[in-house]
């Protein structure tokens, strides 16, 4: 115990001198100047840096671009579509064109009975009415057991309406290139009858049809198309005076697989007496 006490003793001023030399460089230390001025640059950057942050905004106004979707309003157009259903009322008049053959009867080329036979109609045959003839009396028909079409006597046919409300027409005639057109044709007028003549065309007798006559005559005052079949000339054609348009013909060489180019005939004008 008195070695130990010895060695305190001596221990003593060297832990005292310790003491102090680090008591004073505390205080040294805790006096040496902070590089407080170094660290208050860093934030000077700082502000530099939070502008470019700022740039990033300026590129959202090209987002503001997008009302394009404005454009939709053209879809609006689509509606011009509702205008077709107009159309389709139409096909309801076809079933009202069908009709039924009611006598056996002969369907021609041309409405008149001075046209060549096509085709032959019998009493329950159904057709299709295409066109008529300036009095109704003839009907263009698409018959449903022919593949062709042809003229057949209204009178003949069961129809459920007025063949009135289809429309007048006109049709072409078969061509043949086996004869000529009827040649050195004439007319001559005596009060309200015509007479035209022509030569004679050499034809075999199984070909002959004759010569037809298509006229546009005055009768009761309004002119009237009027097809008349002749075997050989003279022929005598009735026209009146008192029609605002004048009268006309023509005349063609008939054969049975046709007929001829057609002649013009110079038709000779009522002559007005004077006393």
């Amino acid at each position: 115990m008195g070695i130990m006490r010895r060695w305190l003793i001596l221990l003593a001023p060297f832990g005292l001198l310790l003491l102090a030399i680090g008591f004073s460089g505390g205080l040294v230390w805790a006096h040496r100047p902070t590089p407080t001025p170094t660290s208050t640059i860093a934030p000077t950057f700082t502000p530099s840096q939070t502008p470019t942050a700022t740039l990033t905004p300026s590129t959202t106004p090209t987002a503001t671009f997008t009302p394009t979707p404005a454009f939709t309003s053209t879809i609006t157009r689509t509606p011009t579509v509702t205008y077709t259903p107009s159309i389709t009322p139409t096909p309801t008049v076809t079933p009202e064109l069908r009709g039924r053959v009611s006598v056996q009867a002969n369907c021609r080329y041309g409405p008149g009975s001075a046209y060549l036979y096509e085709w032959g109609l019998f009493p329950g045959n159904r057709v299709t009415v295409l066109g008529r003839n300036q009095e109704s009396t003839w009907v263009y028909v698409d018959p449903w057991t022919y593949m062709d079409y042809c003229w057949v006597k209204t009178e003949f046919l069961e129809l459920a309406y007025d063949v009135s409300s289809v429309a007048q027409i006109r049709t072409l005639l078969p061509y043949t290139e086996f004869y000529w057109a009827p040649r050195n044709v004439s007319a001559s007028r005596l009060g309200n009858e015509v007479m035209v003549t022509w030569d004679l065309i050499s034809m075999s007798l199984d070909d002959d049809r004759g010569y037809l006559i298509e006229g546009w005559l005055c009768v009761d005052g309004q002119l009237r198309f009027t097809p008349l079949q002749f075997w050989a000339p003279p022929a005598i054609l009735i026209d009146e005076p008192g029609c605002i348009e004048p009268s006309s013909a023509r005349i063609y060489t008939a054969e049975k697989h046709g007929y001829s180019e057609w002649v013009a005939i110079d038709w000779p004008s009522h002559r007005i007496l004077t006393p």
